[in-house]
């Protein structure tokens, strides 16, 4: 642990300094619903892609709560915000929390605005108490994490922490050839810092609060997961090739049925990550036919494959599983096959001050927990490869995210708030 942060020793955890210090849930719940009127869609949700109107219109209000909370608040060269509460020693590296404010088309108003404003809280909160920390604490806003419009996902976090070069980010563009960087200009949020770039040289810790966005936490009936780790993630697109022909002259056994291969390869991938249970995952989201006429056997059809796994070796596994079921497959159907790989992300494992941190937490408000591993993508996932790094879980109902109906209760905001407050200032000092 670096000496720059004062660690209270467990016997000054949870004396007079935390005893009875709690975030104002009430206010936090105002906050998010607020946040959750910019962009708001009929059916209740938030419609706020990366770096349209509706995202300066958050940004700014994110900006101004944190303003007037007393916070510095800074730009980067892709965008990223950071919003800085001094500490007693400036020369301390600073403990950060965040997470984003951009949604999906049809996103929710927790994805996301939950971890930033659950950081804003805490540094109203610590205000409210007029109580210092030796570190400086900040908290993060990351640019276009869910990667609707631009892609990569996580594009913010990933260019500060090196994935991405800073131009590489700002080149990117949308369907309608629309830059990253021109629209970063046009709403106001170029900014000058450089990436990667933070005073006092890196983060001593990152935490980031987020609901669950499954429905594991809400099964067991617990508020509160402490995340060990991300799933390491492969993705592939496939394309399996056949024979347009006519649906009635065409006798079942001479039929070079693209869809036949492609529905016996779509079990497969379910087979492959049920074997590696209890951490495999294995998804066929999207898929197109070819040329999807209702009397003609397909002869192409393209389809997404999106392995996941606890362990790089799990994911290993699970490739060579994949490629050498397809191969088979297309022989038996005879049909051609071709893979390829378009995204991977090693298995990220956290930090253990920083996930210790979060259970002590938990214990301290005495808040029921448990382990947890995301299943999900978090700019922590990114912030972990140069920071110290942990998250906070919190249920949402049914496990339903990426979706206007995405809820939570506030009794949980609250608690997952308090944990991150507990957490941060037991790295902080």
């Amino acid at each position: 642990m670096d000496s720059s942060v004062l660690t209270p020793s467990a016997a000054h955890v949870g004396t007079v300094a935390t005893d009875g210090l709690r975030i104002d849930g009430a206010r936090l719940w105002r906050s998010l619903m607020d946040l959750a009127r910019i962009g708001a869609t009929p059916k209740g949700g938030v419609c706020r892609i990366a770096l349209t109107d509706d995202d300066r219109l958050g940004r700014d209000q994110v900006a101004d709560w944190c303003r007037a909370a007393g916070l510095d608040v800074r730009v980067d060269e892709v965008g990223n915000m950071f919003a800085r509460r001094a500490g007693t020693d400036p020369q301390a590296r600073a403990v950060a929390t965040g997470s984003h404010i951009d949604t999906q088309p049809s996103g929710g108003k927790f994805d996301g605005n939950f971890g930033v404003l659950a950081g804003l809280e805490v540094m109203r909160t610590l205000n409210d108490r007029g109580i210092a920390t030796r570190a400086p604490l900040e908290v993060v806003v990351w640019t276009n994490e869910e990667g609707t419009r631009f892609t990569p996902v996580m594009m913010g976090s990933g260019a500060f922490a090196g994935v991405f070069l800073p131009d590489f980010v700002r080149a990117q563009v949308d369907g309608a050839g629309l830059s990253v960087g021109g629209e970063l200009r046009r709403i106001g949020y170029l900014g000058p810092q450089p990436c990667g770039e933070v005073p006092g040289g890196g983060y001593a810790a990152y935490f980031e609060a987020h609901i669950e966005q499954g429905p594991v936490l809400e099964d067991a009936g617990l508020p509160i997961g402490v995340v060990s780790g991300a799933l390491g993630q492969r993705w592939f697109d496939v394309t399996v090739t056949g024979m347009d022909a006519h649906a009635g002259p065409t006798p079942m056994a001479l039929r070079r049925d693209a869809m036949l291969g492609a529905a016996r390869m779509v079990e497969a991938v379910n087979r492959i990550a049920l074997d590696e249970a209890p951490h495999g995952r294995g998804t066929v989201g999207h898929m197109q036919v070819l040329p999807n006429s209702r009397n003609v056997i397909p002869g192409q059809v393209q389809f997404s494959v999106d392995l996941r796994n606890l362990t790089d070796d799990g994911l290993d596994r699970m490739e060579a599983a994949l490629r050498t079921r397809l191969v088979e497959i297309a022989g038996d159907t005879r049909v051609a096959v071709d893979l390829r790989q378009v995204v991977q992300f090693d298995a990220c494992h956290f930090d253990a001050a920083c996930v210790a941190s979060v259970r002590n937490a938990a214990g301290q408000l005495g808040l029921a927990h448990m382990d947890v591993v995301s299943g999900a993508g978090h700019d922590a996932v990114y912030v972990a490869q140069v920071a110290p790094t942990g998250m906070i879980f919190v249920p949402c109902k049914d496990g339903i995210s990426h979706n206007e109906i995405e809820d939570a209760l506030p009794e949980h905001i609250e608690a997952g708030a308090n944990v991150l407050l507990l957490a941060m200032l037991e790295r902080a000092g």
